[in-house]
């Protein structure tokens, strides 16, 4: 499918979802749905959550915003946990108004819209702050084997929810998912693309939007959050977000900062494409 195609496709009803890597135009594409076709766009990428990263995580500018209606962009203090379920929950009472265009690059949030999430016990404090401190390799260890087949095993993020839950709960991660109930919205109900981003193109557009990233402000935007920044948190794991503070307390130097920031937010564009290929296998591919 081109993005013609997607256009034409579009024109009924169905609520549509668009996933792809980082820099792969998902915000562009889905704002000409809307203008061409009608329809609410609402925000599917776990950064993006985050009211303190507009510039680091590309959230839509105000052009765009008054363009098409936007939901769930920036309604989380970078302070507080937020969750997949929290944001199921936030995307519930919008799936039964005007036709959502659901976009992002959180391959998980994505999936466990249109299969399910598992009900899991929510990760005691205690087990968190343990797990923030151990190293990937010893937390992935220790998981059942089931789970390891089925997470994106070089996602720190990814391993430690797993071994959270397995500490947590007694049950590896895999037996709660194997309790999912039913889903929001099932993938038969929408029109569901993944976007095809070669790699070769997609570096460059990742190294051009970063370079226009420090021209609108990230440097300042950093800055504004630097007093109380934790890498740890959720909140503050915008890709750039540590190369740039470390900029900012002398640490190294802002060409290797941009030089840093360039290649983590492309090996994140490869850990989504991964995850997209071995869980998304029957979403239709969109080449761009």
């Amino acid at each position: 499918m081109n993005t013609a195609d997607l256009i034409r496709r579009s024109a009924d009803s169905r609520p549509v979802l668009i996933a792809g890597p980082t820099a792969s135009g998902k915000s562009a594409l889905a704002l000409e749905i809307a203008e061409t076709h009608g329809g609410v766009i609402v925000n599917a990428d776990a950064l993006q959550v985050y009211d303190g990263w507009r510039v680091l995580t590309a959230r839509p500018p105000d052009e765009d915003l008054v363009r098409a209606p936007h939901h769930l962009y920036g309604h989380v203090s970078r302070i507080t946990p937020y969750s997949v379920g929290h944001w199921l929950r936030d995307i519930a009472p919008l799936l039964n108004g005007t036709r959502p265009i659901i976009v992002g690059g959180t391959g998980l949030y994505l999936t466990a819209l249109t299969e399910g999430l598992a009900e899991i016990p929510p990760t005691p404090p205690d087990v968190r702050a343990e797990a923030d401190h151990l190293d990937r390799e010893m937390m992935l260890a220790v998981l059942d084997p089931r789970t390891r087949s089925r997470i994106d095993i070089l996602n720190r993020m990814r391993v430690q929810r797993a071994w959270e839950v397995q500490t947590a709960t007694g049950r590896g991660l895999a037996d709660w998912q194997d309790e999912t109930p039913a889903p929001l919205l099932p993938l038969s109900d929408a029109l569901a693309v993944v976007i095809d981003a070669p790699p070769e193109r997609l570096n460059r557009r990742i190294e051009r939007r970063f370079d226009l990233m420090l021209e609108h402000g990230a440097l300042e935007e950093v800055r504004s959050n630097l007093a109380d920044f934790d890498p740890t948190r959720p909140g503050d794991r915008a890709i750039g977000a540590p190369e740039l503070v470390a900029y900012l307390r002398g640490e190294m130097t802002l060409t290797e900062a941009r030089e840093r920031s360039v290649i983590a937010t492309r090996q994140y564009a490869k850990r989504q494409r991964t995850w997209f290929r071995s869980r998304m296998r029957d979403w239709r591919t969109l080449s761009i």
